[in-house]
């Protein structure tokens, strides 16, 4: 049977897909691609990296829960 994914949990994966990139920026290059295009919104800066925090709690639970049901 084949399962499709619910459209919140594309979003996320992708939001955490740039994350991810934009973290993996920071170590290898000491470059900050949100910091670098929001610097002059520190508000919407923020709210990226929320976005992110928020996408990873998601995902987390999405988890949590294949495994409980599993």
């Amino acid at each position: 049977m084949v399962q499709t994914k619910h459209t919140l949990t594309v979003i996320c994966e992708i939001i955490l897909i740039i994350g991810a990139l934009n973290w993996g920026l920071v170590g290898a290059f000491d470059f900050n691609l949100v910091a670098y295009i929001f610097s002059p919104y520190p508000l919407v800066e923020k709210a990226v990296y929320d976005g992110v925090g928020i996408a990873g709690l998601y995902i987390l639970y999405r988890i949590i829960i294949r495994m409980v049901r599993a």
